[in-house]
């Protein structure tokens, strides 16, 4: 079996994989491989399957990176062997028997849920203001303009989604806290990796750090790797 950890990168709500495209060059440039994941964002049991599977199809060793809804995804699904670390880039990471509603019930509502469109399905969607203003108000207008484009749609449920299993109290975690974030409030983003005793980098950054920011978030995902995989 291969000793060179596999990358996994987990997008979150209001996003899809290729939110990762910055940040996969550098980890190649480093000799690591690197996959992300299309979340269907329809439930958390869908999504950890779909994580699943990319796990099932790497090789070696596997770090889990998720941003925002995905930290509950590697929340759930990185405890197995084959799980060397996780790294939350401005994410969530719930506790057994938490939901991300649950973790955020301490704390005032964020400017974002003002940008957040709900379908008759109850699938969000956040509007192209929403994402400018909020998602990616540090990064060009054409590009928070295309990030609005080719967003998932997530389930409302999701957030309401209690986890059976908390990976971070077995593996050894990062988290990157994004300090200008208007999705999830910064205070929330210190606690969460406080109380999961993850190594933390603070990145002046909006909610997706890994878009304005690549390089810092690139280089936490490969400490943790070197680290976790030596």
């Amino acid at each position: 079996m291969s000793s060179t950890p596999t990358i996994i990168l987990v997008h979150g709500a209001f996003a899809d994989g290729s939110s990762w495209g910055r940040v996969i060059p550098h980890l190649q440039a480093e000799g690591l491989a690197a996959a992300a994941v299309q979340n269907p964002l329809v439930s958390l049991d869908d999504d950890v399957a779909h994580l699943q599977r990319a796990i099932d199809r790497s090789k070696g060793p596997v770090v889990l990176v998720g941003h925002s809804w995905g930290g509950a995804v590697i929340t759930q699904a990185g405890g197995q062997d084959r799980v060397a670390a996780l790294v939350y880039v401005a994410a969530f990471a719930p506790d057994i028997g938490q939901s991300p509603n649950d973790t955020l019930k301490p704390y005032p509502p964020s400017a974002g849920l003002t940008g957040v469109s709900v379908d008759r399905g109850r699938f969000l969607t956040l509007t192209p203001d929403g994402m400018a203003r909020n998602f990616a108000q540090d990064l060009p207008a054409d590009e928070a303009a295309l990030l609005a484009a080719v967003q998932g749609p997530v389930a409302a449920a999701c957030f309401a989604s209690k986890v059976s299993a908390a990976a971070w109290t077995s593996k050894p975690s990062w988290y990157v806290v994004a300090t200008q974030d208007r999705m999830l409030p910064p205070p929330f983003l210190r606690d969460t990796a406080a109380r999961i005793g993850a190594r933390t980098v603070e990145v002046e950054s909006g909610h997706a750090p890994h878009l304005s920011n690549p390089r810092v978030v690139a280089a936490v995902i490969i400490e943790a790797a070197r680290t976790a995989t030596p």
